[in-house]
């Protein structure tokens, strides 16, 4: 199994539309950040988790060709607003593609993106989805995948386990309830969004805060705003700890 970091930015991506700060000019490559999301491959099983804007780009950078079925975190825009883009592949593999979520993110891409979930289309013009409310583990080819309950702010949303690895982006508390889920893994992978203190996302000393907690083999940042320039932050953190980097790769 492997996971291809399709995007370590926040909502705003980096560089930020109107933004001269040095990481927005910055000419490192891992200062490039489109909005979060992830691939899990494993033989011929692809899991996208979210679909936000960036969806094409990311689509054609990393070479996918089909798609398994996505798996949501949350309906916020810069994790769902690319959803139309999944009809390339309804075109490319003649089928309607299964999305999982939470029942607040099926309601909400049920009720924004009705088109979507209507009968395919004769032509497969249009995005074919089907909607599956996701509770409980569930296994998709050889990858086991697991919901993992945490806290956006007020806001409950889902992580996810695949395997010995979890991603779990856009939080500000894990409850003890999901800690027992993340036992034994080898890779986590956090948000982080900058320095400063904020009332929906993890910051530099708490994320590291959850990584210790957590004790995850390799803990790995994402989600980050252009406040966070790729070579300091690793230059700063623990061994174990590192930041992602959009196109970055990790096997398992």
């Amino acid at each position: 199994m492997k996971i291809i970091f399709l995007g370590t930015g926040s909502s705003a991506g980096t560089p930020a539309i109107a933004c001269h700060c040095p990481v927005c000019c910055s000419a490192d490559p891992r200062n490039h950040r489109l909005r979060a999301s992830i691939l899990v491959q494993d033989g011929d099983t692809n899991l996208l988790v979210d679909t936000g804007p960036d969806l094409r780009q990311q689509m054609l950078r990393a070479d996918v060709q089909v798609l398994s079925a996505v798996l949501y975190t949350h309906f916020h825009a810069d994790h769902i607003n690319g959803v139309d883009d999944l009809r390339a592949f309804n075109f490319a593999q003649k089928i309607v593609i299964p999305c999982h979520a939470d029942e607040r993110t099926a309601m909400e891409l049920e009720t924004r993106f009705r088109y979507c979930f209507l009968p395919p289309d004769i032509t497969w013009a249009k995005p074919s989805l089907s909607m599956h409310r996701i509770a409980s583990p569930q296994t998709f080819g050889g990858v086991a995948v697991t919901p993992i309950p945490v806290l956006h702010g007020q806001l409950p949303i889902l992580g996810y386990r695949f395997n010995d690895a979890a991603y779990l982006t856009d939080l500000k508390i894990i409850p003890d309830s999901s800690l027992m889920l993340l036992q034994g893994l080898k890779v986590l992978i956090l948000d982080c969004l900058h320095y400063a203190e904020h009332p929906t996302h993890l910051n530099v000393e708490e994320a590291l805060y959850w990584a210790r907690r957590i004790g995850a083999e390799r803990t790995i940042f994402t989600h980050m705003t252009h406040d966070l320039d790729y070579a300091t932050l690793a230059a700063e953190l623990p061994e174990t700890v590192i930041p992602a980097y959009d196109g970055m790769v990790v096997d398992l």
